[in-house]
């Protein structure tokens, strides 16, 4: 019986090495995709020097405390509204759900959004966006908060890997580009220290 239950408990702290190592992978290819997009001059936000000196995003420590499993709750009969953008326009969106963790033993809710332009484009109809805001905007990240990038989820359940957030294009190129602004809603009155960091040589 001793050898049977040390046989499990190898086999479970196996497995839950192999799912980390996974998640891990998944984070650090977030990370080589998203600084590959900002070295391609077709995609990349960054101009003059800016573009010319960067070489790789600044990202906090990969923590999995921030990958959290959340309950999902879609929003009933959501109609649209228009949300301000950083250049005073407004885009058209609807609120797709709600969000639900822990977090070192908090419950908090945020608002998943759906944008009704990029539904249109192909590859993109199942797509949902999640900005929010946190203790760390303004000193280790944007002042103007983060984003989210999911997928619609099969059950009522949602992955939220804040490792995998970043900043809008706003805090690179606040001239050419017109980002979403951060509902209320979404503010979480902690820090989030995960995903991509603010740094000085892109400070107006």
């Amino acid at each position: 019986m001793k050898n049977y239950l040390l046989i499990l408990l190898s086999l479970l702290i196996s497995t839950f090495s192999s799912a980390q190592k996974k998640e891990i992978s998944a984070i650090k290819k977030f990370q080589d995709e998203l600084n590959a997009e900002y070295k391609n001059p077709k995609e990349t936000p960054l101009r003059g020097s800016n573009f010319t000196s960067f070489k790789r995003h600044p990202f906090f420590p990969v923590d999995l405390k921030y990958r959290v499993k959340a309950k999902f709750t879609k929003t009933e009969n959501a109609t649209a509204f228009e949300l301000p953008t950083s250049s005073g326009r407004t885009q058209p969106y609807i609120e797709f759900g709600k969000a639900t963790f822990y977090l070192d033993g908090q419950a908090y809710t945020l608002a998943v959004y759906q944008s009704l332009n990029l539904i249109k484009k192909e590859g993109f109809e199942d797509y949902l966006f999640l900005p929010f805001r946190d203790e760390t905007n303004g000193e280790e990240t944007y002042g103007g908060g983060k984003y989210l990038d999911l997928r619609i989820p099969e059950a009522g359940e949602i992955i939220i890997d804040f490792n995998q957030s970043y900043q809008p294009f706003c805090a690179y190129n606040a001239y050419d580009y017109n980002c979403p602004i951060v509902p209320e809603v979404n503010f979480l009155p902690i820090r989030i220290e995960a995903g991509v960091m603010y740094e000085d040589v892109y400070h107006h």
